[in-house]
């Protein structure tokens, strides 16, 4: 591994190191006395059941024929935010910052704030290790934007101290490294193989369960420099790069045996939520798959409202940091700059052990108030100057308050839902925006002698439910410590993308979504037992013994949907985009949220919400 900062695409790549953390906090506080404290629940979490089945009956129109009228509050707002993750709180905030005296309601439809910066705590012997449920890391294969890095500064985040706070050097000191496992059902025999590097030469692929055919190719696409394409400038390689999957261009393109892609399929997953049958060539390159090492092109990024000539900041990669609990540490930080009852502290280091106060969030007369458990199902703009009315449901009873503004930071697919009186073209382009559906895992475990035994810290699993297994990332930060005894408790963190190759890429995400709701979770912990068993067991792990806790974090819409050269044919060519159409204002009515930029990181939720903001600011 070289010596630059780890970024979310080593992390897909298998790169990722592990994380254990200590540290001593109390327990058993919660939304009142004696209630569960949401970020230390198992099972289950994510979209959880109460937090979608209105919203789904409100998408198959029939919510309201069970519903009476909405009692009337009597509350008044100068704004209502609809979605607590960090886009509606980055609304929030940026509105209170430049109004103080503004009446602010936050309304979330889940148990916990901060979207799918989802944070998860596990207990043992009077200490807690935090993982991360969601968004990973302050991270973007492009520059961070000016309003994103102001925000993040004014959060108190220096993310120029990760290189201090991450222990990059213990695993590798460990003799511990990536794995990949081949699994009975696909190869014919459950393998556990090392020392899969960039480049694979003869005497590493006999150790493959592969067949001759694809052991040799499998040599020629990591180590042969071809050129398929000699004649052709290198605008022109690209653009036919982004018109053919991955998966064609090495065997239709290369002619190689599809059986090498085995090793590679899974590798997009965590960027695209799907593998690299419905991912173009261009961005696997960027990526850094291999066959393209002959070629006279860049292995360049390519984002949104770029073209292929545009060059990503050399400081792309730079501008990285990592809590223990991913992003939800940012969600932390803007509620206790909104609510400092609510979470004790001062500072970016001692947010990583405060405990919330889940009680401090909704609170008669204070200016900022988040309501969980409240989902919106109806927005109605006023005549004239009049206030918009919002109803949302109280426990499933239907309550409306009104509004001077509104912030519509949810999921845009259920915008035109929320809000019919949109114009028909905007309904159009929200409904453009499907979410990626994905499965983030930790498991808490007794020890990790088994990865010593095994020499891995990560691990590629494309045969199981989870495809990939992880101990997670070494951060010290203010009094949360990792483990460094192999003998200490640790998290694994373990993720899926729910995809069905074959399938175009909005298919997948759509009978994904239709899989993650219709598993239960006494299925996907059977499968998490078992995979954890067969890789591991070599390694002397027994999962009945070694198990400590699971927390499956279910994200059925997940993040936010990037266009795709192979199936969008405008995203090749300039114009106004569906985002661009979806996120316009609507009067009083702003929109927000990473599917208003098409672009599935932090830095996208943040600028979207600042600007829904600034647009009622400047217009109101």
């Amino acid at each position: 591994m070289s010596d630059r900062d780890i970024t979310r695409r080593d992390f897909l790549d298998g790169m990722a190191l592990a994380v254990g953390g200590a540290m001593a906090l109390p327990g058993g506080l919660g939304l009142e006395a004696g209630a569960p404290y949401p970020p230390a629940l198992t099972g289950l979490r994510g979209s959880t059941p109460g937090s979608f089945e209105a919203l789904h009956q409100l998408r198959d129109g029939t919510l309201f024929q069970s519903l009476g009228r909405p009692a009337r509050s009597g509350e008044h707002y100068d704004l209502v935010v609809v979605g607590a993750g960090i886009s509606g709180l980055s609304a929030a905030y940026h509105f209170h910052k430049e109004r103080p005296g503004a009446r602010i309601l936050i309304l979330d439809n889940h148990d916990d704030f901060g979207g799918h910066a989802r944070r998860n705590e596990f207990q043992h012997g009077g200490r807690t290790r935090i993982g991360y449920g969601g968004t990973q890391s302050i991270d973007s294969p492009l520059p961070y934007s000016g309003i994103a890095r102001g925000l993040i500064a004014e959060l108190g985040i220096d993310v120029h101290r990760w290189n201090t706070v991450l222990d990059r050097d213990l695993y590798r000191s460990l003799g511990l490294g990536p794995g990949f496992f081949f699994d009975r059902e696909t190869f014919g025999t459950d393998r556990l193989v090392t020392g899969l590097g960039p480049r694979i030469d003869s005497a590493t692929a006999a150790r493959l369960p592969m067949s001759d055919q694809a052991r040799g190719d499998l040599v020629r696409l990591t180590t042969e420099a071809f050129d398929p394409w000699p004649e052709l400038d290198p605008g022109a390689i690209r653009e036919r790069l982004a018109r053919i999957s991955y998966s064609r261009f090495v065997t239709d393109v290369l002619g190689l045996d599809a059986g090498v892609l085995h090793l590679y399929q899974t590798r997009t997953h965590g960027l695209f939520g799907a593998g690299v049958d419905a991912v173009p060539a261009q961005d696997a390159m960027a990526l850094g798959l291999p066959g393209f090492q002959g070629m006279k092109v860049d292995r360049t990024v390519v984002g949104p409202g770029q073209n292929y000539d545009s060059m990503p900041s050399p400081d792309a990669d730079d501008y990285y940091f990592h809590f223990p609990d991913g992003n939800a540490s940012i969600a932390r930080l803007l509620v206790r700059k909104l609510i400092p009852a609510a979470i004790p502290g001062s500072t970016a280091d001692d947010v990583v052990t405060a405990r919330a106060d889940y009680a401090q969030l909704d609170q008669a007369g204070r200016s900022v108030r988040i309501r969980l458990r409240s989902p919106a199902v109806r927005v109605t703009p006023g005549s004239g100057a009049g206030p918009t009315e919002v109803v949302y449901l109280e426990q499933g009873r239907p309550r409306s308050v009104s509004a001077g503004a509104v912030v519509l930071a949810c999921w845009h697919q259920v915008i035109p839902h929320l809000c019919p009186a949109l114009p028909d073209l905007q309904r159009t382009a929200l409904a453009f925006a499907i979410k990626v559906p994905l499965v983030y895992t930790n498991v808490f475990v007794r020890n990790w002698t088994a990865f010593q035994k095994l020499g891995v810290n990560s691990i590629q699993t494309p045969g199981f439910f989870h495809t990939s297994v992880n101990l997670d990332f070494p951060v010290t930060i203010g009094g949360y410590h990792h483990a460094r005894r192999l003998e200490e408790p640790i998290v694994l963190h373990l993720s899926k993308a729910a995809c069905k190759p074959g399938l175009p890429i909005k298919d997948q995400h759509r009978a994904g979504r239709t899989e993650l709701y219709t598993t239960a979770f006494t299925t996907i912990e059977a499968t998490i037992r078992e995979q954890l068993g067969r890789v591991l067991g070599s390694g002397g792990f027994e999962p009945g013994r070694d198990i400590l806790g699971i927390t499956v974090n279910r994200w059925p819409h997940g993040y936010a949907y990037q266009y795709n050269s192979l199936y969008d044919d405008f995203w090749l060519h300039r114009g106004e985009q569906p985002c661009e159409v979806a996120r316009r204002p609507f009067g009083r009515i702003t929109i927000a949220n990473a599917d208003a930029g098409a672009y599935s990181y932090t830095d996208a939720a943040i600028d979207h919400g600042v600007r829904a903001a600034e647009e009622l600011l400047t217009h109101g």
